[in-house]
């Protein structure tokens, strides 16, 4: 961009050296050394992530991807989490583009090994957890227009920053240098051409509305991003503030048409809830001996059952095909407001005494909407016969099907959408405060010391809105409902409080019963974290004959006390919402590990350098563990070098997998003893708790939802991880270089879950215990229907992983004509991504390349390939081609994906413009080709049919800022 702005010397330092040259010209923010070379020269050592010794180069043993702040502002992208999921190595954690299980944060996983397993850093210190629903850091505290750089370290990293590195390290490194005044002021929004004839012609099939041709410029945003900075006391001190702001407007499913239906699991139908607009009930008989434990759910003649709804004069009809589009209603970007303040400080009292400080304060409020709530078909009533709120047909009705005749009773299971109401919505508040003090210096020649205090904390809630109370159901249809604690109930007509709610008259329900339904459910929740660290770094004396430089060293020790503390309020805690699937649990918990570590870095030969680390880690819960680490560089010659490493990494359990308690909850899957034919034999069927008469007439969940037990584990260990990588870094000519490198990374003792599913399948083919004890069903057999049946699955130290790949990192720049082109190619090729779920009883599957209910679409090779052409004149323009790859599809159910996903190709254009010294313009559009996202059946849609946050999810992006500085 214009003179004097830090875009434009990056952009101008990117095109004379490539990016990740640019990176290494100025420090990362980190105390930086500088010492003197034979004719006097002063050379600056820098941190690099990955190590605490200082060096004087950027390259080291361990890869170390790097963005520019040139890349991030070209980028277009305010969410600091689509800037990282458009890089190759991550796959799409918690992202805008969720609304059903949204936490309201959002995470970077890096490898697909899981957020909890990527270590995010500022500056090179831990960001704390997110917030109620999430143990995660949330990256939406951190500013994007104050980064200089994304340092992304992939391989373990826990010998230098303690657990959770598995995957890596992605380290936010602020430009606490700045100097003067910017402000930014940027507009975004996405347009797309809705001409999907295949999911249209399915909505014409079920008379759904949908949008056709453009969508006009929709789910837009609008930021605003303050920096001030400058020196103070003589050049002594430097002080940098940021403010800044961004509004995201929501956007809905039913603004596009490949999501205006839910695709159902095949992907070759809209789909729909049996929780429909005109409400469905599966009747049953009771035996005659019903009476004698009522709490048991055998009481009922389930052989003897019918699936009905209601035909307009309210008689009893075939259900078939009575399903809701709950689609349109659902959000496919949240709305989210966010601002944040913070600043860093540093002060030089003398070369011993170097103050600083930094603090961040984030507030951000989300709103994540889901299609309206309904009876969900959660409790068993019984109801009368002679029951008021029946009509003459429907009693002439039960009496010829079930044989029911008046003084009997029969069983119902109701499904009904409240569309009479609104939405359900999820409201998210998260505050968070961030304080770093410490002071570094020179302790004398030769060494230096850095010591810190960092206390995080976020304080965060959820309301949500506008569910069931299931409680209310039964008293508002009259009926007696059947739950754990018996039978329960009472006159509606009786109970001037309670307005009917008329489920058995065709559109009978009015919207006051329905307000009259729902309730409100409130968490709290708090994170803390506190950090003490310390440690020396420098050289020794000392050099090895066969060397020409010393042995470097870091010696430290840091204590860290994670605290969380989730409040729920009675109805979330008793499960008493319908929507939820069962009660969402209090947690109090806490853990503390004390640790000391080392790092030496020692020239074995002018062109040999060993990097060792070793770090001891004291748990006050999980006991003591170590990491290590062993890594090399061989400079080969001038412009080549060859790295090795080799770690040993640990992710600790944290409070969540502790101290959860067991609460009921959904799994989405199949029961494959459901249905009409069942996948298994009635004797494997028998394993899992299917009686003979059960058989063949267990229904399945028409949402492909199932009940689970889930909690944590105070027992957990730590994981543990071995990971390799072997590299080169070479300069072969002028004006090329890169990196290949190949990584390995290997775990055991994963924590995980068995898998409800699959704790159902191993029960039916082995009968084991292990299995068969966590598998309870209801008398009528069912998984699903009410919450008598359900699967336990806690956690547990069982899995093993083994993920290996290769990186590829490239730069290249040509002059043409009056400028000159830069070109930067990243990739990375996914060899294996295996999951040993339970080592020794299953198979391990590969997820390489493939997309089930099992793997996330990660392909096998995805790129990046970045083109800039700049004539250091007013101008520079830049062309971008993401790539993914084709990716297979493992599985019998969405036939939609019988031949996978083929490659994905996205083109961006961006242009900068100085209008003068002090103005400049940034104009962009990614996905100028207005390419959709790939579409999927039911079973593996993250969000609106699609892999929501990863392929691009709304179409077009159109981007534009204007950047004023002084």
């Amino acid at each position: 961009m214009f003179e004097n702005t830090r875009l434009a010397k990056s952009v101008k330092l990117a095109c004379a050296f490539g990016a990740v040259t640019a990176a290494s010209m100025t420090s990362n923010g980190a105390f930086a050394q500088e010492e003197a070379t034979a004719d006097g020269e002063k050379v600056e050592k820098i941190q690099v992530t990955g190590s605490r010794i200082r060096r004087t180069d950027i390259e080291s043993s361990s890869p170390v991807q790097i963005t520019s702040d040139v890349e991030i502002k070209l980028s277009g992208f305010t969410r600091v989490e689509d800037l990282l999921n458009s890089l190759p190595q991550i796959e799409a954690g918690q992202t805008s583009f969720r609304a059903n299980g949204a936490s309201g944060t959002a995470s970077v996983d890096l490898r697909g090994l899981g957020p909890e397993r990527t270590l995010v850093l500022v500056n090179g210190r831990r960001l704390q957890p997110g917030g109620v629903y999430s143990q995660s850091a949330d990256i939406n505290q951190i500013p994007a227009g104050l980064v200089k750089r994304v340092e992304v370290l992939t391989g373990g990293a826990s010998t230098t920053y303690g657990a959770d590195a598995v995957a890596g390290v992605v380290n936010f490194v602020m430009d606490t240098d700045f100097e003067g005044f910017e402000f930014t002021a940027g507009a975004q929004g996405y347009q797309h051409d809705n001409d999907n004839a295949y999911i249209q012609g399915l909505m014409d099939q079920r008379d759904f509305e949908y949008p056709t041709g453009s969508s006009g410029i929709d789910g837009t945003s609008f930021n605003y991003d303050l920096a001030i900075g400058g020196s103070f006391d003589g050049g002594k001190g430097h002080a940098v503030a940021y403010a800044t702001y961004r509004r995201d407007n929501q956007l809905r499913q039913s603004a596009r048409d490949y999501s205006s239906c839910a695709l159902n699991n095949s992907g070759t139908a809209c789909g729909g809830s049996g929780n429909a607009v005109n409400p469905n009930f599966y009747i049953s008989s009771i035996n005659p001996d019903w009476f004698v434990d009522p709490v048991l759910n055998d009481s009922f003649d389930w052989s003897n059952y019918g699936y009905y709804t209601l035909d307009t004069d309210s008689n009893f009809i075939d259900s078939v095909g009575n399903v809701y589009n709950y689609a349109p209603p659902n959000h496919f970007m949240r709305p989210d407001e966010r601002y944040s303040i913070g600043a860093f400080v540093n002060y030089e009292v003398n070369e011993h005494f170097n103050p600083y400080m930094e603090t961040m304060f984030m507030r951000d409020v989300t709103r994540a909407q889901i299609a309206e709530s309904g009876t969900f078909f959660a409790e068993t009533y019984l109801l009368d016969y002679d029951s008021e709120y029946i009509n003459d047909s429907q009693r002439a009705f039960l009496t010829s099907e079930l044989g029911l005749t008046s003084g009997d009773q029969f069983a119902t299971y109701i499904g009904k959408r409240n569309t009479e109401g609104s939405p359900r919505s999820s409201n998210l508040e998260h505050n968070s405060l961030r304080m770093v003090v410490g002071t570094r210096g020179a302790v004398n020649d030769m060494w230096e010391y850095d010591f810190s205090v960092q206390y995080g904390t976020t304080s965060s809630s959820a309301a949500y809105l506008n569910d069931f109370v299931t409680a209310r159901i039964g008293e508002a249809i009259n009926a007696l409902e059947l739950t754990d604690d018996g039978l329960i109930g009472s006159d509606c007509a009786t109970n001037e409080d309670c307005t009917p709610y008329n489920v058995f008259t065709y559109q009978g329900v009015t919207a006051e019963a329905a307000d009259a339904m729902v309730g409100t459910g409130v968490l709290n929740g708090e994170t803390a974290e506190t950090i003490v660290n310390g440690y020396i770094s420098g050289e020794f004396d000392y050099t090895l004959p066969s060397a020409d430089a010393p042995i470097a060293a870091v010696f430290g020790g840091e204590y860290r006390k994670e605290e969380f503390v989730r409040v729920a309020d009675e109805v979330f805690a008793t499960g008493a919402l319908a929507g939820q699937g069962g009660p969402t649990p209090s947690i109090t918990g806490s853990y503390s590990v004390k640790e000391v570590f080392t790092e030496l870095s020692v020239p074995v030969l002018e062109s040999l350098t060993l990097d060792l680390g070793y770090r001891y880690s004291d748990y006050d819960i999980q006991g003591s563990t170590s990491t290590y680490k062993i890594a090399g560089e061989f400079q080969v010659a001038d412009d080549w070098m060859i790295r090795a490493n080799y770690n040993r990494a640990v992710r600790a359990p944290n409070v969540g997998d502790l101290f959860t308690p067991l609460g009921l909850g959904l799994w989405s899957g199949e029961d494959p003893c459901s249905g009409a034919t069942p996948e298994y034999t009635a004797a494997q069927c028998a394993n899992t708790g299917v009686s003979a008469e059960q058989y063949g007439n267990i229904v399945a969940s028409p949402a492909s939802q199932y009940n689970s037990l889930t909690g944590g584990n105070i027992e957990l260990k730590p994981e543990i991880a071995d990971t390799y990588g072997l590299g080169v870094v070479a300069n072969p000519i002028e004006n090329l270089n890169f990196s290949i490198d190949y990584w390995l990374i290997e775990m055991e003792d994963v924590i995980d879950e068995y898998g409800s599913e699959l704790t159902v399948r191993q029960c039916a083919e082995t009968g084991s215990a292990q299995f068969c004890d966590n598998v309870v069903r209801s008398g009528a057999g069912s998984l699903w229907l009410g919450e008598a049946g359900y699967v336990l699955n806690a956690s547990y130290n069982l899995a093993g992983r083994t993920w290996e790949g290769i990186d590829f990192d490239g730069n290249y720049e040509l002059e043409v004509g009056e400028g000159t082109i830069t070109t930067r190619l990243v990739g990375s090729y996914f060899l294996t991504k295996e999951t040993d779920t339970l080592p020794g009883l299953t198979d391990p599957y590969d997820c390489a390349g493939v997309i089930s209910t099992q793997c996330f679409a990660q392909p096998e090779w995805r790129h990046t390939l970045t083109m800039t052409y700049t004539t250091g004149d007013f101008w520079s323009v830049q062309a971008k081609w993401r790539y993914y790859g084709e990716v297979d599809y493992d599985g019998t159910t969405d036939t939609l994906l019988a031949d996978g996903i083929s490659a994905q190709s996205y083109l961006d254009l961006k242009g900068t413009f100085d209008v003068n010294d002090h103005v400049g313009v940034l104009i962009g559009v990614n996905n100028v080709l207005d390419k959709e996202p790939p579409l999927v059946g039911g079973t593996i849609s993250s969000n609106g049919n699609a892999v929501a946050g990863f392929y691009d999810t709304l179409g077009r992006f159109l981007h534009a800022s204007v950047t004023v500085r002084y």
